[in-house]
């Protein structure tokens, strides 16, 4: 297992850098936030991201993509992370992207997947019914009639869901909540008759929505795979975005951290700065450890995800591993950042809290701290 990045993916971190910092520093993020932006991110920033070659990481070359597999999107996601940019490259590449790639049929594929890497097409994945992420607990209904499928429930929490051109729909043709048989995937496109999406706004001011869906007719042709058959691909796709927020976290943890050591050592009370005070001292050396941890944790998720030699257990449990260590770290560094700050820290000019903020919303995201901890202890081997 590689817990190091590679020369390639070394140069992609530092080309990620360099244009997030240039073009989306966290001035942009702020803006966006204060005019209420409904799509959540610069669509320009998107394309020039696309014409980087963001959108074709993880795809391989006979679509279109460039075959760098998840390895490859960590540099990115943690550049994001530090920059706290705004993309939709979890939600249509990562999510809607992988579950086209590895459940479509070449007709869907070649509908959606050239748009998508072009970055022109966008797909949102709508799998959370509750609060807390749960996908087992599948409770939309989608109902055989005739030679097509009556989908009926809500889903919330949609990442970018607002503006997606299509959603890949996780709903239950058979079975009960909590099984893993009976859940099917859908690609909707989003005029679909009875298809409703509406804003859900997060405290991170990015792109969430809700998604309605009353008496939505489809065909067979809607289905991503086999019917009932879904729930092995979602879980896989799943652990991509985990392991990607995770990396994002990383990215989030680190700068906070660094822009905290600054401080320390700029602030000066009582004639000196408050860095040399031993307590604080021992704060940030408990800080550096979790997030050397954390390091190591992120890498072995995406290492896992890209080795064929591992089952689907053994990368389940290395990247909720990761998802929980990246989630928890980041809380505690984002949390003494603002103490460490002072009274200044919990103000809005200050950048620490826009961090925070998005820290709150991405461990949560795709799993908390909770869920990954019940999740590694369930994919246990020696419980089998």
């Amino acid at each position: 297992m590689n817990l190091r990045y590679s020369e390639e993916q070394r140069l992609l971190a530092d080309s990620a850098r360099d244009f997030l910092a240039a073009r989306s520093p966290v001035a942009a993020q702020r803006r966006m936030r204060d005019e209420g932006t409904g799509q959540g991110f610069d669509a320009q920033l998107w394309q020039d991201a696309v014409n980087l070659g963001w959108s074709a990481i993880p795809f391989p070359e006979d679509l279109g993509g460039l075959a760098f597999g998840c390895m490859g999107l960590g540099p990115v996601f943690e550049s994001i992370g530090h920059n706290l940019s705004a993309t939709p490259l979890l939600s249509s590449v990562v999510l809607g992207g992988s579950l086209l790639h590895l459940a479509g049929n070449a007709e869907q594929q070649q509908r959606w997947l050239p748009g998508l890497i072009a970055g022109g097409l966008r797909l949102a994945l709508a799998v959370d019914e509750r609060a807390r992420h749960k996908p087992l607990d599948t409770c939309l209904s989608a109902v055989a009639e005739g030679d097509g499928y009556c989908l009926d429930g809500d889903k919330y929490w949609v990442v970018d869901g607002n503006g997606a051109d299509a959603f890949i729909v996780a709903a239950r043709t058979s079975g009960n909540a909590g099984q893993a048989a009976g859940i099917s995937l859908f690609l909707l496109p989003a005029d679909t008759p009875g298809l409703i999406c509406s804003a859900l706004p997060l405290i991170d001011a990015r792109n969430s929505a809700r998604l309605q869906l009353q008496q939505v007719r489809v065909g067979r042709a809607a289905l991503l795979g086999e019917a009932g058959q879904g729930w092995a691909l979602l879980d896989a796709v799943l652990d991509r975005g985990r392991a990607c927020l995770a990396a994002e976290l990383l990215g989030i943890a680190e700068h906070l951290f660094h822009t905290t050591l600054d401080y320390l050592k700029t602030r000066v009370q009582f004639d000196a700065p408050i860095g040399s005070f031993q307590a604080l001292q021992h704060r940030a050396a408990r800080l550096y450890v979790d997030l050397a941890l954390a390091r190591s944790a992120v890498m072995a998720g995406l290492s896992a995800l890209d080795d064929d030699n591992l089952d689907a257990a053994a990368r389940g449990r290395l990247v909720s591993l990761a998802k929980w260590k990246a989630g928890d770290t980041a809380l505690k560094v984002a949390n003494e950042a603002v103490q460490m700050h002072g009274g200044i820290g919990v103000t809005d000019e200050l950048d620490v809290g826009l961090y925070l903020k998005r820290v709150r919303v991405a461990q949560a995201c795709l799993g908390d701290r909770d869920f990954h901890c019940e999740r590694y202890w369930a994919l246990d081997p020696a419980r089998a």
